[in-house]
């Protein structure tokens, strides 16, 4: 009887114990850490408005509004350019810049323009890499790199790299002026003045279309100073009419097929002419002669080949 009494007042205490007791406080949801919110990327400029943006290419940005070249370089390309700074144009000589914007200068401020691009992107890993590119223009741009700096021909490139919607501006110190076009044979040898003589001969023959012609030729043209050494009257003689075979002969026989730099001469003995007959070349007291006449001067480049000028005229064996 007295454990079942003491079994009952602890189990009275239990009870009241756990009555007292504070009730359970729940545990809490994890609250949820909002994702960071992306920041959009900032657009890029086309390569004009990149440039206007920028600040230093005001005369750049001027000249390619003058020559029409603005929704060329705000096309898709992609494109790249070598951007000349406004202190690069300043380089140029007192007046140029001002003429090349006249209206009357446009073709040629388009094309100084156009060879400053290149249509494709290129890095500068890409630039130093490659030895040229082919510009806008039509010519190419060569690229070096010498003792640490990349140039585009002879402009170090200063900055390189930025980046546009349509392609890449790597800012070079200096402007890229186009190698001048070159004529073809029969033109050159016109400008010259020294070949009036020879030009006659061709016409009369009936072969300037020839070397007008793709090529490439190797001419070894005798000046009028050559031509005069002839007996007197032979020159009247073979510019007429019955004597266009003759005259013709002699003057394929002054040409050869391919184009011969002077490196090349020095090293044969002879060389085919168009004619068919070949001519012997030596090399004597460190000049150089075909047949018996000497080179007088050498690598004259036309469009279709190269001109080297002799002293006296060639006549093909009989």
């Amino acid at each position: 009887m007295k454990k079942f009494g003491f079994v009952s007042v602890l189990m009275a205490a239990v009870f009241i114990l756990a009555a007292c007791a504070p009730a359970m406080t729940p545990t809490p949801e994890p609250t949820m850490v909002p994702e960071p919110t992306a920041m959009p990327e900032p657009m890029l400029k086309d390569i004009v408005d990149t440039a206007v943006a920028d600040g230093r290419f005001g005369t750049l940005v001027a000249a390619v509004q003058a020559a029409g070249l603005v929704d060329a370089l705000k096309g898709a390309g992609p494109l790249t350019v070598f951007a000349p700074t406004d202190d690069a144009f300043a380089m140029l000589p007192a007046g140029t810049v001002e003429t090349l914007l006249k209206p009357e200068n446009l073709e040629q401020l388009k094309s100084i323009l156009l060879y400053h691009v290149v249509g494709s992107k290129l890095m500068a890993s890409d630039v130093t890499s490659m030895p040229s590119a082919k510009s806008l223009e039509g010519s190419e741009i060569a690229f070096k790199v010498d003792m640490g700096n990349a140039y585009a021909n002879e402009a170090k490139i200063i900055i390189t790299d930025i980046e546009t919607s349509n392609g890449i501006i790597h800012v070079i110190d200096s402007v890229l002026l186009p190698p001048a076009k070159l004529s073809d044979i029969v033109d050159t040898a016109v400008a010259d003045g020294r070949f009036k003589t020879l030009a006659a001969a061709l016409g009369a023959a009936g072969l300037v279309e020839t070397l007008k012609g793709e090529g490439p030729f190797t001419v070894f043209a005798p000046t009028d100073d050559a031509f005069a050494k002839l007996p007197a009257g032979t020159v009247e003689t073979l510019l007429k009419p019955e004597n266009l075979e003759q005259l013709k002969s002699i003057l394929l026989y002054h040409v050869v097929s391919g184009k011969v730099m002077a490196d090349q001469v020095v090293t044969l003995e002879s060389a085919d002419t168009v004619l068919g007959k070949p001519v012997t070349i030596k090399v004597m007291d460190g000049k150089v002669y075909v047949n018996d006449s000497q080179v007088v001067l050498t690598d004259v480049l036309a469009s279709n080949g190269v001109i080297h000028v002799i002293d006296s005229v060639l006549l093909p064996p009989q």
